[in-house]
């Protein structure tokens, strides 16, 4: 029962999608999925109210880090992730484009010294320019279509500050063909997008999805250069 549950709300899910596509408002869905769920969160698939664990890991492998450096949750959901970074000393922005999200941030952790924002990826506020110490790009980037999705790299890369790190968590494909979806995983080609928006790869895991073994995800580390800009 369960899992036909979990395939009805996936199926929800890419109809909602594939329809907001259509309308030319790709991002459009999410809160529609946060707003039909109620503020149950079994109905968020990606809500796992806690850090994502190859973030964690990350995090844990390279403390300490400097107070007050500023990092960017990209897409935050629930704000699990942001928190974590909070709890590291980091100055959080994270931000969703879902307005009843960020609310649900608010409501989870009311005492927070995150700063939680609705913003739209493909509409960057131009003061986050290069500002961020430190961004996390958590599987955003493959909920959107081919598309956009060159957009989608460029504002991810834009707000990596100078010296900054980029940490990105999203499903890859094999092939440079086009995926169904969603979500549609990244291939090569477009991960090299980041490099050549001067961002450049230090380190790289490759693991997959506990439930799915077929499906491989990578967490790749990426440090943009001084001279970049």
């Amino acid at each position: 029962m369960l899992e036909q549950q979990k395939e009805n709300l996936r199926f929800h899910i890419q109809h909602l999608a594939n329809e907001a596509i259509q309308k030319s408002e790709p991002l459009a869905w999410f809160e529609v999925v946060y707003a039909e769920a109620q503020g149950d969160t079994t109905q968020i698939p990606w809500a796992k109210l806690t850090p994502h664990p190859y973030l964690q890991d990350w995090l844990t492998n390279h403390q300490p880090f400097p107070s007050g450096q500023k990092a960017l949750v990209i897409g935050c959901g629930l704000g699990d992730d942001a928190e974590a970074l909070a709890k590291l000393g980091f100055a959080v922005t994270a931000f969703d484009i879902s307005p009843t999200a960020i609310a649900w941030c608010g409501e989870r952790f009311p005492n927070s010294n995150v700063n939680y924002i609705v913003a739209d990826l493909l509409a960057i506020p131009p003061q986050w320019h290069l500002a961020f110490d430190f961004v996390f790009e958590c599987r955003n980037i493959q909920a959107l279509p081919l598309n956009v999705r060159a957009e989608v790299i460029t504002s991810v890369a834009s707000v990596v500050a100078p010296d900054g790190t980029l940490l990105l968590i999203n499903r890859v494909r094999e092939t440079e063909a086009e995926p169904s979806g969603p979500p549609w995983p990244l291939s090569e080609s477009e991960l090299k997008q980041l490099e050549n928006l001067g961002l450049q790869p230090i380190e790289q895991l490759v693991f997959l999805e506990s439930e799915q073994v077929d499906v491989k995800q990578v967490r790749i580390e990426y440090r943009r250069c001084h001279m970049q800009s």
